[in-house]
């Protein structure tokens, strides 16, 4: 049905897909899998004709259609059920399906009895019909999802796209969602499912090709996948090594933070559901978790940047209705994945920004013993922060957070995107504090191969949901497996 053949996308200087062939037969489900920045949305948006590629071969049912147009593409069969539902929002459920259904010609806008009786037939096929006459705003995050399938139903696509068709689903949606996916290879079509995690699609593929940095490195099904070393050195970042530190060292230990039932929402899609964890005073504790899983709506949520639902304490007194600023000052620091920098400030510009509270003596005391943990910034003192390799900028940001004198310093993927050289430079940083300070950490991490060597107890999160706790030993026996 499909078949793609040395397919290249670059962007200027960056090659987002590379040399990447595949195929898929009617009546299969293939999924294609990879972390975020591997490349997989861009080859399904080359497929789809959404953008152009570079050089390389798309070809449907034995016709060339790589660089047409995507109003060519769907034409031709091929349907996009898109990750962030995209319905007409003035239109009631029935009528937005009916679009779908009506050809694309000026002279046959006007649809019959028929082409409602089909609209209705696809609505009820799809989980709608109790909400025929309501418009997209009123749905459930579920049901817009239900929508973009039927809106794909409606075009009798050859060839079905389906961009991270899980995002924000509650584990029975999953299953009714997996059931209206499984329909469309029982009905002979072709289906790609796009996904970041393995696992979440493992059960409903019939094979699965994995991405990484735009390649293909391994293909097969989804266990063979799973069991893959390149794919699992991707995803786990290579042999686990365990903690050295005493995990009894805790057991008494106050709980200097504690998270009770937290939700958190966007919209509709449920991001957090029902997290509930602590960390103990001068504990090192990692949430590790594919990129998607809600680590970074978690360190939100406790730092009062995001709405939530439940109880998050510090020090035994809740945070809620409390300022991010407010938090910040009670000590709860937050190293965002972002960075965040000031790029036209220099290095020392930066750090005395986050040591602005503190007294003059005091501050100079800690940029020095900064500069001590991370010399190569005392090197690049009077350098604008923008000029700063990457690895450079993530040990500025770590460093700025430190010169407010955290009691809970909270890092969110300060390995994301770092050469192996930076990740030695701040393994080393991390050690020091655990061994030297009394600094409480917790950190997010999707490479668990940096996070078990510095932490004293793990959480794994996915979907928004914390699927297992606990000490690192515990960890490869237990959760590596389910973790992919």
């Amino acid at each position: 049905m499909l078949e793609v053949a040395q397919l290249t996308k670059r962007f200027g200087g960056l090659v987002a897909v590379k040399d990447l062939s595949f195929s898929i037969r009617p009546g299969e489900i293939l999924g294609l899998i990879g972390p975020n920045g591997s490349g997989k949305s861009t080859a399904m948006l080359t497929v789809m004709g959404v953008i152009a590629p570079s050089s390389g071969s798309i070809k449907l049912e034995g016709a060339e259609i790589g660089g047409l147009p995507s109003h060519k593409v769907a034409r031709k069969g091929v349907g996009l059920i898109f990750q962030h539902s995209r319905p007409l929002n003035r239109q009631t459920v029935l009528e937005n399906i009916k679009v779908a259904l009506i050809p694309d010609r000026l002279n046959m806008m006007f649809h019959s009895a028929e082409i409602d009786e089909q609209a209705r037939a696809i609505a009820e096929r799809a989980g709608l019909g109790a909400v025929l006459e309501r418009k997209p705003p009123t749905l459930a995050f579920a049901d817009l999802r239900r929508l973009e399938l039927a809106k794909a139903i409606a075009r009798h696509p050859k060839l079905v796209l389906v961009d991270e068709p899980f995002a924000g689903l509650t584990a029975s949606e999953v299953g009714a969602f997996s059931e209206l996916i499984r329909e469309f290879r029982s009905e002979g079509r072709a289906v790609l499912l796009v996904d970041h995690n393995v696992k979440g699609v493992a059960a409903l593929v019939d094979r699965a090709v994995a991405m990484y940095l735009g390649e293909r490195i391994a293909e097969g099904t989804a266990a063979e996948v799973m069991r893959d070393e390149t794919v699992r050195r991707v995803y786990l970042g290579g042999a686990l090594t365990r903690t050295t530190r005493e995990a009894a060292a805790f057991a008494g230990a106050a709980h200097l933070l504690a998270v009770q039932d937290v939700v958190v929402r966007y919209g509709k899609a449920l991001a957090l559901q029902g997290v509930s964890m602590h960390v103990s005073e001068g504990e090192f504790v990692a949430v590790v978790g594919l990129n998607g899983a809600g680590k970074t709506t978690l360190f939100n949520a406790i730092s009062g940047l995001v709405p939530h639902a439940g109880t998050v304490r510090w020090n035994g007194s809740p945070l809620g209705g409390m300022t991010a600023a407010s938090v910040a000052r009670g000590g709860v620091v937050q190293c965002p994945e972002t960075r965040e920098l000031f790029g036209d400030m220099t290095v020392r510009e930066n750090l005395d920004l986050g040591g602005h509270l503190l007294q003059p003596a005091d501050l100079t005391q800690r940029r020095e013993w900064l500069f001590d943990l991370f010399p190569i910034l005392r090197d690049r003192e009077s350098q604008v922060a923008r000029t700063l390799s990457g690895g450079e900028q993530q040990m500025l940001a770590i460093a700025r957070a430190l010169m407010m004198d955290p009691k809970l310093l909270i890092l969110d993927e300060p390995t994301l995107g770092l050469a192996p050289v930076i990740l030695e430079t701040l393994s080393k940083a991390l050690e020091r504090l655990r061994n030297t300070t009394n600094l409480t950490v917790l950190l997010g991490e999707q490479n668990v191969t940096f996070a078990l060597p510095h932490a004293d107890r793990l959480y794994v999160l996915d979907h928004g949901k914390l699927v297992w706790e606990g000490p690192p030993d515990r960890f490869e026996a237990e959760a590596a497996e389910t973790y992919l």
